[in-house]
């Protein structure tokens, strides 16, 4: 039905002489679909639609499968449908896409009356904060057209009086730092007259090392921030950004309002027409909920601010320092790009955070204290998704090796010649080292008499390898075996003794029960 009515109304558009792009517009579909459509007469879309119901579907010999998927899980998406049809019926993604497979489901779900069920997260309003009491703070970023043309990111804070809704931003051209955070802190008490009483946060690691089930650990920076100004915080579960609406609307009024379609030519003007903005709308546009002006509220919220007493002195109570996790794989990640730690860092029982501080020569120091013993420095990396890696942090040869290495040594007596043997060996095999050394340690175990003899064969013939090592000993203990004998068979002891001998009707007499004679 829905699509006889678009014919219809692309045909009396067409007849009032709208052309085929104004047509797409006005109905909000695509031109070759407007096209397509003028090309058929009523009876030939007639059929159209006719071969439409009748029409196999690629997704048919499945069907009985997704129906029973949704049935059973009602929550299920149609990527995962497109996925288990890989997985589990070998569907060849060549002839069959996942735009396919989603709107399949969804025609299915229509059919066979299966909704899309989720779990919905119960709301309720809350009331305000009292003036004074409350500001939330959180970060956005976004892109921005420069006046050359090319596309930047910049990235900005926000924070918003939870009971007047004045608020204040403030972007830098660069991810934020320790640093930057303390001082829009200060700017922005200042720019509302005084500061409040709580403030409200995201789990940032710029703020916050962790959790804690309640007793909050604070990074070493801010937390002597927070002493000084003696205000309390809030800080949000993970994953919970509703706790904090308020400015979680702020961010998205910046974004839409102001940074949307706004030319950046740089940092410092942007600031000033941010400033601008919040004065012209952000803080003057009457708030859809409260119905006031927030600039009008704030002029009696500010009287319950407590005042800053002092600027804050960043030269004496603040080290730029960040924290980050270390990963499984020994490295850290910070700003889009991955930068090595010493192998063995990491360690599944402890908190495994390290302290990164930004110096001014552009160098990233890596820490596991806030002033402990340096770990890493690597310089910054201005591209996204690189791993910047120091060789000096390559695992070191096991203490395994080295024991092993030890042992082997001991047992030779020319120390000199196994020791340029071993090395031989480890330029040769570095990633076999262990494998080799144990096989030595066979052949020492096995044939301890022979092993001087053995290594001095390979030397001479040049024969780098364990095997060969082991192949020598095994020769030179099967010639000492058949000297032996040799000696065993021409002792004169039993030359004395004669072996009596006998017909063969002896022993056939024998063997036939007959008695010996």
């Amino acid at each position: 039905m829905k699509k006889i009515m678009i014919y219809m109304k692309i045909c009396e558009l067409s007849e009032m002489g709208f052309s085929k792009s104004a047509i797409a517009r006005k109905l909000d579909i695509s031109r070759n679909t407007v096209s397509k459509y003028l090309k058929s007469t009523s009876e030939e879309f007639e059929d159209y639609l006719v071969s439409l119901q009748s029409r196999k579907k690629k997704l048919d010999p499945y069907r009985d499968v997704i129906v029973g998927w949704l049935k059973k899980y009602p929550d299920m998406s149609s990527a995962q449908v497109y996925d288990w049809l890989k997985e589990n019926q070998g569907l060849n993604e060549d002839n069959i896409v996942e735009n396919t497979t989603r709107n399949y489901v969804n025609e299915l779900r229509a059919a066979y009356h299966i909704p899309k069920v989720s779990e919905q997260r119960v709301y309720e309003a809350v009331p305000d904060s009292p003036m004074g009491f409350q500001a939330q703070v959180d970060f956005g970023q976004d892109l921005v057209t420069c006046n050359d043309g090319k596309r930047r990111r910049l990235y900005f804070i926000g924070f918003v009086l939870s009971n007047s809704r004045y608020k204040y931003i403030e972007f830098l051209d660069r991810h934020f730092h320790t640093r930057d955070l303390v001082r829009c802190h200060e700017n922005a008490f200042e720019f509302f007259g005084g500061m409040p009483e709580e403030m409200v946060y995201d789990q940032d690691a710029l703020l916050a090392v962790s959790e804690n089930a309640g007793d909050l650990l604070f990074t070493k920076e801010f937390d002597n921030y927070r002493k000084l100004r003696k205000f309390s915080i809030y800080l949000c579960r993970k994953s919970d950004p509703e706790s904090k609406g308020k400015i979680e609307q702020v961010v998205k009024f910046v974004k839409h309002n102001f940074m949307k379609n706004r030319e950046f030519q740089d940092i410092h003007l942007w600031n000033q027409q941010a400033i601008q903005w919040l004065e012209r709308t952000g803080n003057y546009k009457v708030h859809h909920n409260t119905k006031k002006r927030p600039s009008e509220v704030h002029t009696v919220e500010k009287l319950h601010l407590r005042k800053v007493s002092s600027k804050f002195s960043f030269e004496n109570s603040l080290i730029e320092s960040i924290t980050r996790t270390i990963q499984k794989d020994n490295v850290i990640r910070f700003e889009s790009n991955r930068y090595s730690v010493p192998t063995g860092t990491y360690d599944a029982k402890t908190k495994n955070m390290a302290y990164l501080e930004v110096t001014t020569d552009d160098h990233l120091n890596i820490r596991l204290q806030t002033s402990g013993e340096l770990i890493a420095r690597h310089l910054l990396c201005s591209s996204k998704g690189q791993l910047v890696y120091d060789p000096t942090h390559h695992k070191k040869p096991s203490p395994k090796k080295t024991l092993l290495r030890d042992e082997i040594v001991i047992r030779f007596s020319n120390k000199e010649l196994i020791c340029w043997f071993l090395d031989e060996l480890n330029k040769k095999y570095p990633r076999h080292l262990l494998d080799q050394l144990k096989v030595l340690q066979m052949v020492i175990r096995n044939h301890p008499e022979h092993i001087n003899e053995a290594l001095e064969t390979v030397k001479t013939l040049h024969m780098i390898s364990a095997n060969d090592f082991r192949d020598v000993a095994f020769t030179l203990h099967k010639e000492s075996q058949m000297q032996v004998k040799e000696v065993i068979t021409n002792s004169p002891k039993y030359q004395e003794y004669k072996a009596a001998e006998r017909s063969e009707d002896y022993y056939t007499d024998l063997l036939s029960g007959g008695k010996r004679s």
